[in-house]
């Protein structure tokens, strides 16, 4: 597998989208069209965790798991040796965000406005919020790896927060416009931060939720139980598999129409100039072949019926041609239905006998002279003989 086989949320969800634009965007490192909401997203979460990292508490980690950790004992002897900062300031917290605000991706200068506006809004709301209802965070744009069950995984959690009621609760930031419960209740995302977490913590996840900005609405569901995660875990083992192989074929859909690389995908990519006349042509006689084929073949499948009622009534299996002679032949075959005796043949240890129930295995049953009358008898009455007419050409005598 290539270098960049440890699968996060966005990589796993790309590949099972289009196998083809992974491998742009992970192997070649192609880059995308900036777009401002996602521009928005950044700039909102870098300041969320400026603002709270204060607020920060940390937890007993596991050993071994990321490469980023540290012990509770490492984090306390830290925090003796320099006093945590104090919380920002309402201003501060705009000023930060005015230095980290970035027209990237933004079409009009009116987009970027409202987008920056909108940020401000949501910003000061949330502190407003933060001061009156203060968070338990135990980290913040915490980057964890883990291997579950062999498949290699990481993420950047947005904040795992100490829950009230006992455990851990992860907590992810969405500044999109619309965000429902039920959004909480199937993210992949969620699912594969609770596996990491439960692989760097000591402490169980209590709690998973996806954090509307806009709204200040935390949308919280249980941890996933282990029905749900297996079924999360075959996907991306899929996935896993998929990038062992290096299968990168594209799969087209509608999100072909929002993707960078059309102009390099073979689904899309334009045909050089150079070579338009001579593909055009072959296009057109391939076209022109398969509905000649579709006719041909139900005509030729009419003709033979025309011609086997021709020979049936007249008795005959020759039929002359100017240049041909049209030879009728028989194909037969036998097929036996054995549920009505198979309980017999179990309790007479005869089961064993018929393996794949091919016509040949019950043909020897029925003629083998050790085997009762009766059942031979009754084995045979569940057979029925199929016979298939076809036609064959031989050329006349006259023929060179």
């Amino acid at each position: 597998m290539p270098s960049t086989s440890a699968l996060s949320y966005s990589s796993y969800r790309t590949y099972l989208e289009c196998p083809l634009r992974w491998k742009f965007l992970y192997i070649d490192r192609l880059p995308e069209t900036p777009h401002g909401y996602f521009t928005f997203g950044r700039v909102v979460h870098s300041v969320l965790e400026e603002l709270l990292r204060p607020l920060v508490v940390p937890s007993a980690r596991r050993a071994g798991e990321s490469d980023s950790q540290r012990t509770l004992d490492d984090w306390q002897s830290r925090a003796r040796a320099a006093a945590a900062p104090a919380l920002m300031s309402r201003e501060q917290m705009l000023s930060q965000y005015d230095r980290s605000w970035t027209g990237e991706g933004y079409t009009t200068p009116e987009e970027e406005a409202r987008y920056r506006t909108l940020g401000r809004d949501l910003l000061t709301r949330y502190y407003d919020r933060l001061v009156r209802e203060p968070p338990q965070p135990v980290a913040i744009e915490q980057h964890l790896e883990a291997r579950w069950d062999g498949i290699p995984i990481h993420g950047y959690i947005d904040r795992i927060d100490r829950n009230p009621t006992g455990g851990l609760e992860i907590l992810d930031y969405k500044t999109s416009r619309e965000l429902t419960a039920g959004d909480a209740k199937e993210s992949d995302q969620l699912s594969i931060y609770q596996v990491l977490v439960e692989s760097n913590y000591s402490e169980p996840v209590g709690g998973l939720t996806l954090y509307h900005l806009r709204s200040l609405t935390p949308l919280r569901v249980p941890p996933r139980d282990r029905s749900s995660l297996t079924t999360l875990y075959d996907r991306m083992g899929t996935v896993s598999d998929g990038l062992r192989a290096e299968a990168y074929e594209p799969t087209p859909g509608r999100h072909c129409s929002r993707c960078d690389f059309r102009s390099i995908c073979p689904e899309f990519r334009t045909v050089p100039v150079s070579d338009e006349t001579r593909l055009r042509d072959l296009v057109d006689r391939f076209d022109r072949l398969r509905n000649e084929e579709a006719r041909v073949g139900t005509e030729l499948r009419d003709t033979a019926e025309e011609l086997h009622h021709a020979a049936e009534e007249l008795g005959i299996h020759r039929l002359p041609g100017s240049r041909s002679v049209a030879v009728r032949r028989r194909e037969e075959a036998w097929q036996y239905s054995l549920e009505g005796v198979r309980p017999e043949l179990d309790r007479l240890g005869l089961t064993s006998r018929l393996p794949t129930g091919r016509p040949e295995e019950v043909r020897r049953l029925v003629r083998d002279p050790s085997v009762d009358p009766e059942l031979r008898r009754k084995l045979a009455e569940t057979g029925a003989r199929r016979v298939k007419w076809y036609w064959e050409l031989e050329g006349t005598a006259g023929d060179g």
